[in-house]
């Protein structure tokens, strides 16, 4: 069976796991006060040229979009978000069951256009009743999206000088970062997110760490006891030597950034094979994530050798399905998803 299903189905790279094994034994303190922790973290401030960056460690991707989103709304305010986006799709109601509304707003292709923000808000403020609506209190946008799409920098300079027009945080979901940061499309560099963005979080557990997402404030705005509201959610951990030193590992020597290559290169020849046998493409990615549009007895026989991702219907005898490659995909399975196609 090949597997093309998702970019976190392996476990983690080998020069992490090697890291996590060689300071196996070692006594440390916990709760993220440990030296690989802290190492971690003047690597990353380094990588995104924010000298005074507030870095913290969380443990999975949906626990730190709850964790950030709830500490940084009032209790009568909401999250501004594109209709695709992630917090309001697939994380089970995470935002909502903390109090607070996912306002979701047209999206292009996953991305919430500059011109979409700045009428809503306009909209709103216009509104003589608006005190009795859900304040937006927040943007959220994911680089890459969910259709695997990427902002430009002029795209999150615009979003950033809306937001701050209405002195709103820009908080961008970096779950697949590496494979955006990665990208040969792309125009955005981490210390450009770091600029225009006044929350984002660096994902670890789609990008070669065993779990674990680094979850960067660049403003001197981290919510008063961050940790303590970390803990309520459940999602600090007690050995927080796991995520430093994998992220320590990950930002030693380009990991990080290599481990995103991988990812690219794996994907750019699998789109390939697409094209070459036909293949109708639902958007065009530029990162790892292919949408791809599969008559549905074809979908169903493509199963028996594969595994891959559901997206959704396009219409009663189409459907749109996600191939995904990952930092630890190996050309060989490419090539042998080539043969079946």
């Amino acid at each position: 069976m090949l597997y093309f299903e998702n970019d976190y189905s392996e476990g983690a790279h080998e020069k992490v796991l090697g890291k996590l094994i060689e300071t196996n034994m070692e006594q440390l303190p916990g709760y993220g006060m440990d030296p690989y922790t802290r190492s971690a973290k003047e690597k990353i401030r380094k990588a995104c040229g924010c000298p005074d960056a507030e870095i913290y460690f969380l443990t999975g991707g949906t626990q730190t979009n709850q964790c950030v989103i709830s500490a940084m709304l009032h209790p009568y305010e909401g999250v501004i978000a594109a209709q695709s986006g992630h917090i309001g799709t697939h994380e089970a109601g995470a935002i909502e069951v903390s109090g607070h509304k996912v306002i979701s707003l047209p999206q292009e292709q996953g991305k919430l256009s500059a011109d979409t923000l700045a009428d809503y808000l306009s909209s709103f403020y216009g509104d003589e009743n608006h005190e009795h609506m859900v304040f937006p209190g927040m943007v959220y946008i994911s680089h890459p999206t969910e259709y695997g799409t990427l902002y430009t920098k002029g795209e999150l300079a615009e979003l950033s000088d809306i937001c701050s027009e209405y002195r709103i945080p820009l908080y961008l979901d970096g779950a697949r970062l590496g494979y955006g940061l990665a990208a040969n499309e792309t125009d955005v560099t981490l210390p450009d997110v770091a600029e225009y963005c006044d929350v984002f979080y660096i994902g670890g557990t789609k990008v070669g760490a065993l779990c674990g997402e680094a979850v960067v404030f660049t403003k001197e705005n981290t919510p008063m006891h961050f940790v303590t509201r970390i803990k309520q959610r459940g999602a600090l951990l007690a050995k927080g030597r796991l995520t430093g030193v994998q992220f320590d590992a990950l930002f030693t020597e380009g990991l990080y950034f290599e481990t995103g290559r991988n990812a690219l290169e794996t994907a750019e020849r699998l789109k390939e094979c697409f094209r070459d046998k036909g293949y109708e493409f639902y958007l065009e990615s530029p990162t790892n994530q292919i949408f791809i549009v599969l008559e549905n007895e074809r979908m169903e026989q493509l199963r028996k050798d594969v595994v891959f991702s559901f997206w959704e219907k396009k219409d009663e005898t189409h459907t749109v399905v996600r191939f995904a490659t990952s930092w630890a995909t190996k050309m060989e399975d490419v090539e042998k998803l080539a043969a079946l196609l």
